[in-house]
């Protein structure tokens, strides 16, 4: 690995070996006859902060899912999130009613959930044992890169913390309830990501503390940071703002446009665009086929949702004409 921080990607990559060994994973066994084992990779992830730095390195592990045949090594794969606007109506509740809102991240997610199906994969790149080169992976737990990993972790977590008397939402199966007497509790669960919302810190504290007893968590203390959202809570006027100026900054630099001057409208008056308008010669061609229109209008449409529904109708606009944008466009 000749990346300049190739040493922070070696800890990191250890670590993930590590949290396999710790979950049980894998045993080592020999090929059954008949079977094709799956492949894995490395995947790298900077991980940003809200001042716009590098705060840890993460190195997944990740099955090559796209190999697996249904009805063989698979059979549903759906799984549930939160709806982005459900996490927006339960923060303005916490906001006006002065509740608790506390953040955990679950790590190493995906290994949590068990496997009904026996899948075969090859042992990691860097990581195969001295001796038992011939030997391949039987998974006993789900892994990042399955088809079904997400919904084995969700099938767990759902188990589990109804079994600690939580009722989840028949509208919105990524959102929880528990009610003790006059004490309430709100989870959300996003992924890896869950959301506390209560009225009583000793409920919240119980809760957290019987939620790191079954699953690798990392206490995030009261919400700040969600999904890249900045969370700016003003308890005093109950009042609650969502930021993304790191992600808008990111994507400035990323589509080279961090100089641009700013605008007062998502959308001057006036223009109009049209399908007509696609690259008229082979100078144009040359020009679009270097410009990167659908991720910028799908990094436009995350922060559209997330937090800016004032360039909604911009960007419904602009996402009209992804399949032959022209420089108008």
């Amino acid at each position: 690995m000749k990346d300049v921080d190739s040493r922070h990607w070696q800890k990191a990559m250890q670590s993930e070996i590590e949290s396999m060994f710790d979950n049980k994973v894998w045993s080592l066994v020999d090929l059954p006859k008949g079977i094709k084992p799956i492949g894995c990779k490395w995947v790298y992830k900077r991980k940003i902060g809200m001042d716009g730095k590098v705060e840890t390195f993460k190195a997944r592990l990740v099955a090559k899912g796209y190999t697996q045949k249904e009805g063989i090594d698979y059979e549903e794969t759906f799984s549930p999130v939160a709806m982005l606007k459900s996490i927006r109506i339960l923060l303005s509740i916490a906001a006006s009613l002065d509740l608790e809102i506390w953040q955990m991240d679950v790590k190493t997610t995906f290994l949590n959930g068990s496997l009904d199906e026996s899948i075969y994969m090859m042992q990691p790149e860097g990581f195969i044992e001295n001796g038992q080169i011939e030997k391949v992976c039987k998974l006993q737990k789900s892994i990042y890169g399955l088809k079904q990993a997400s919904r084995s972790w969700n099938i767990r977590f759902d188990q589990t913390v109804k079994g600690f008397g939580f009722i989840q939402n028949p509208d919105e199966p990524c959102v929880y309830k528990m009610i003790k007497g006059d004490k309430l509790v709100f989870l959300i669960l996003y992924v890896d990501d869950i959301l506390l919302i209560g009225n009583d810190v000793g409920v919240l504290t119980s809760v957290k503390e019987w939620l790191a007893k079954q699953f690798d968590m990392k206490d995030l203390g009261e919400a700040s940071f969600i999904l890249g959202i900045q969370v700016i809570r003003d308890r005093k006027n109950r009042t609650i703002a969502l930021s993304q100026a790191s992600y808008i900054d990111k994507i400035l630099s990323r589509f080279s446009m961090q100089d641009s001057k700013k605008g007062m409208l998502p959308f001057r008056h006036g223009i109009k665009l049209s399908k007509e308008q696609v690259p008229k010669n082979e100078h144009e061609e040359q020009f679009m086929s270097r410009v990167p229109y659908a991720s910028a209008v799908g990094s436009l449409m995350y922060a559209m949702l997330c937090t800016r529904p004032d360039i909604c109708f911009a960007v419904g606009i602009v996402g009209r004409f992804q399949s032959k944008p022209g420089p108008d466009h």
